[in-house]
């Protein structure tokens, strides 16, 4: 509640001296006054009480009072932000191959990156995020979009086998640069997840990271895993899945290459909780600046109040029709 014209409300502190004219102005009611005949005095009591002689100012009073409230404008109002921002554009680019279901982070690779994706992707607010998973060709799994609940679901069908196996690298970041590259954001950014070495695809892992660097495009790049041997899971087409030990290496001299031609960093994950680090510490490098706009809607009371000092005036004015009325 405010007033917008609160300079009347220095009318109010006139009241009290009005009133106590009023009062001291009256004869006193226990004034002696001789009469031969009191019949007329119980006539007069019984046809005229003693409220009835003040009722008409006290309705003046009220209908004043609410006067001058109404002159100050009484409002309420409704405070309304408005966040503007052209946010951040972000490609979320993981990487489904084989070697992604190797067991050094529990309870695999890929499931551990997926559980850190839904974190990161939950402390967002108002950037639009976009999904690219690759194994021997990179697509684009979910397109950039701020309906994260979409997102995730995508997220959660990404898996190892949906695309051939391979690991192509160039090809997953010339798909992320793709579609960022007609972005109207203030920042765009990559992030490829990966725990091999290029070995697929038709576009050189390098060349791709100069395409992004063309448009603006910056990438963080991220070696997932321990180089080693491992059990991992592989689909034999005679006997299904199973699991064997296989070695693997990440190509970290490529994943920094890439980062530095493009602005980015390049960081390094053996373990879960390394992993939910970096992806915290990029969150905090990549934030919106937001712009907040307030609006505020104010509602006016005054004609309530002036409706309502109208109807006390009225009152007034009904009393001689009342049983209040006074006695001539």
């Amino acid at each position: 509640m405010r007033f917008a014209d609160p300079w009347f409300l220095v009318a109010l502190a006139a009241l009290p001296f009005w009133i106590r004219h009023y009062i001291t102005s009256k004869p006193a009611l226990n004034n002696s006054v001789r009469f031969s005949d009191t019949a007329m005095i119980t006539r007069l009591l019984h046809h005229g009480r003693p409220v009835g002689a003040h009722a008409g100012f006290i309705f003046r009073v009220v209908a004043v009072t609410l006067i001058i409230f109404a002159l100050a404008r009484p409002q309420t109002g409704v405070r309304e932000e408005e966040y503007i921002s052209r946010g951040i554009d972000i490609m979320l680019t993981l990487d489904l191959s084989s070697s992604m279901s190797a067991t050094d982070l529990a309870p695999n690779r890929l499931a551990a990156a997926k559980k850190v994706l839904v974190e990161f992707i939950g402390g967002r607010k108002n950037d639009r995020i976009g999904l690219v998973v690759f194994s021997a060709q990179g697509y684009t799994q979910c397109p950039l979009t701020l309906d994260y609940p979409i997102l995730l679901d995508f997220l959660d069908n990404s898996y190892i086998g949906l695309i051939e196996d391979g690991t192509a690298i160039g090809m997953a970041l010339a798909t992320a640069a793709n579609r960022l590259k007609d972005s109207d954001a203030k920042s765009r950014i990559a992030i490829l997840l990966t725990d091999g070495v290029n070995n697929r695809g038709s576009i050189d892992p390098m060349t791709a990271a100069k395409m992004a660097k063309s448009i603006g495009v910056r990438v963080y790049t991220i070696g997932v895993g321990r180089e080693g041997t491992f059990l991992q899971t592989v689909q034999d087409p005679v006997l299904g899945a199973r699991q064997v030990r296989v070695r693997t290496q990440i190509d970290e001299k490529l994943l920094r290459n890439i980062a530095a031609i493009t602005g980015g960093r390049y960081y390094r994950a053996e373990d879960s909780e390394t992993l939910l680090d970096i992806y915290k510490r990029i969150d905090k490098l990549e934030k919106t600046d937001m712009k907040t706009t307030i609006h505020v809607r104010h509602t006016d009371w005054f004609m309530w109040l002036l409706a309502a000092a109208l109807a006390a005036l009225t009152a007034e004015l009904a009393i001689p029709a009342t049983r209040w009325r006074m006695a001539p």
